[in-house]
């Protein structure tokens, strides 16, 4: 049995990541701006945390860390997303974008360092994004925001090579989530992209309600728990956006990465 302190439980990826996680016998504190919205099920303890608020994340951790003893895993799972074009993004909004996805858990990263080095092991897994490596168009916070984590996630692997803290980076692809209906979707106003906007649109919550169930990810989380080994990025999705993308991705020039994903998004004639 292991002890876990898990992000944005109340739902999607988190919420199926718990049921995994209880089912395999496992302790989860799981996390919600408002722990009420977290289901009931024995051995999973809601915690209230605003992850907008540095004082909030770490006397929530903190707390939830005394209630615990220590934590085997942290999974940073919360997200949140904004639709429209990049170039009319403000200023506040990519900041709040950054604050939930990137420096609250990085906040979060070095409250589990700090407490694992103490302990003498531990696991991390950062729930990034695919998007960091194939931007989907009109999410230019969202994408930026995913890659930044993927990145310093990248660093921690580098930095503690040879302790017994393993840093696991998770990308899942499109995943059928109510994800997309609290995103603030706009046109910036410009009647230059409303087309493009809708259009893309479309195709995003297409993709998002055909794709592969959270219960996926969850999974694949749940083996890197108790993997021996575990690689250091995991990709997530149906075979194309797991598997053949990236690969093909891997070895394209940037511009044809683009139109590649101008095709896919149907935002080229």
């Amino acid at each position: 049995m292991k002890k876990i302190f898990l992000t944005g439980a109340s739902s999607g990826i988190g919420l199926a990541t718990a049921k995994a996680l209880l089912a395999a016998g496992h302790e989860v504190w799981g996390t919600s701006r408002d722990s009420h919205r977290i289901a009931e099920m024995p051995h999973l303890y809601p915690v209230s945390v605003d992850l907008a608020d540095t004082t909030s994340i770490r006397q929530s951790f903190l707390n939830a860390l005394a209630d615990a003893g220590h934590f085997d895993v942290v999974i940073n799972n919360a997200g949140s997303g904004h639709f429209g074009p990049a170039e009319f993004l403000s200023a506040e909004a990519v900041h709040a974008q950054f604050q939930i996805v990137v420096f609250a858990h990085i906040e979060l990263c070095w409250l589990a360092l700090a407490s694992m080095r103490a302990h003498g092991r531990g696991r991390i897994i950062n729930v990034t994004s695919l998007a960091s490596r194939l931007p989907v168009p009109f999410m230019g916070a969202y994408n930026a925001a995913k890659a930044a984590m993927a990145s310093f996630t990248m660093s921690l692997q580098l930095e503690l090579e040879g302790s017994d803290i393993r840093v696991i980076d998770v990308q899942p692809g499109d995943i059928c989530t109510d994800f997309n209906d609290a995103i603030a979707k706009t046109d910036g106003g410009n009647a230059h992209y409303t087309a493009r906007v809708d259009q893309a649109w479309r195709v995003v919550d297409r993709n998002m309600k055909v794709a592969p169930k959270p219960e996926l990810v969850a999974r694949r989380i749940a083996k890197l728990i108790d993997a021996a080994n575990p690689p250091p990025r995991v990709t997530v999705g149906d075979s194309f956006q797991a598997i053949v993308a990236p690969l093909i991705f891997r070895f394209l020039p940037q511009r044809v990465r683009i139109w590649g994903l101008k095709k896919y998004y149907r935002l080229s004639h």
